[in-house]
């Protein structure tokens, strides 16, 4: 057979099986996981986007309110779509290892400006030169995101931050200045280096009793790994009984790789009591 012939072969086949597909499929509709919202942020002067996924339930039993986790690096191209996998799937009925709760993605416009304290490091400030805002974003997330989240949506008691790298420098600013703002921290690879580790040298307020805490860090040099247990034992000798503290090291998992284990363990953590309350079927 010659090749004119044995492309022209493969085109009527490649049009056939087209056509075959296209008689099968009898309706084609838009798969989506959430909302989206866009507000103007008063305390930032700009608009912000948050990503929200809503458990499976929450159409269907109206009475029912449900806990948030909110996700810093919450953009749908950055570490939404995956945490909110790792959730729905801890909820399962018959894995129930964390309760249906309600995500909320707090999409960047500049990390590194909002994620920062103003720095006195002239590296820093020449490598950051937009930072040192995070004190107004963390005013954004009290007053504005928090409420805007517990007025549009049946939410309960227990909210979650989860941060890392700089999400999760933000996420140790918070545990340190204003405590009370979530009641359970998954803090990732923090980048306490900052400003040569000012955060972790200052004093911390008084963590609320009852808060948990995970913290978690991969192979990720010696540094990095130092600091983040360093900030272990700091929150656990400061706080003794009134908080729930844990580490742990991911050995097999660099900065890139490490968030989704690390947000699995803490779930495994922070809601064991969850897990133990009643047995559960499929």
């Amino acid at each position: 057979m010659h090749a004119k012939q044995i492309l022209l072969s493969i085109l009527v086949l490649l049009c056939f099986c087209n056509l075959v597909t296209a008689q099968q499929i009898q309706k084609e509709t838009e798969f989506t996981i959430g909302q989206t919202l866009q507000f103007k942020s008063a305390v930032l002067d700009e608009t912000r986007i948050l990503n929200v996924y809503l458990p499976a339930t929450y159409q269907t039993n109206a009475n029912r309110q449900y806990p948030v986790i909110y996700l810093l690096d919450g953009s749908a191209e950055e570490d939404f779509i995956h945490v909110v996998g790792i959730v729905q799937f801890g909820s399962f009925a018959w894995i129930k290892m964390l309760p249906e709760s309600i995500v909320v993605g707090i999409a960047n416009v500049d990390r590194k400006r909002d994620f920062t304290a103003p720095p006195k490091n002239e590296l820093d400030k020449k490598d950051f030169p937009t930072s040192g805002g995070s004190a107004r974003f963390i005013e954004c997330i009290k007053k504005e995101i928090q409420p805007l989240i517990d007025k549009k949506y049946r939410t309960a008691d227990g909210k979650t931050l989860i941060g890392q790298s700089l999400g999760g420098l933000l996420a140790t600013e918070i545990l340190h200045t204003d405590p009370g703002l979530f009641d359970n921290y998954v803090i990732v690879s923090p980048s306490l280096w900052w400003d040569d580790q000012t955060l972790l040298k200052s004093n911390q307020k008084p963590i609320p009793k009852g808060t948990s805490i995970f913290v978690g860090v991969g192979k990720e040099g010696e540094t990095m790994e130092k600091l983040a247990e360093d900030l272990f034992h700091k929150l656990t000798k400061t706080n003794g009984s009134n908080t729930r503290v844990w580490f742990e090291h991911f050995p097999m998992q660099s900065h890139g790789d490490v968030l989704h284990l690390a947000t699995y363990k803490a779930f495994e953590k922070l809601f064991a009591g969850y897990r133990n309350s009643k047995p559960s079927e499929k």
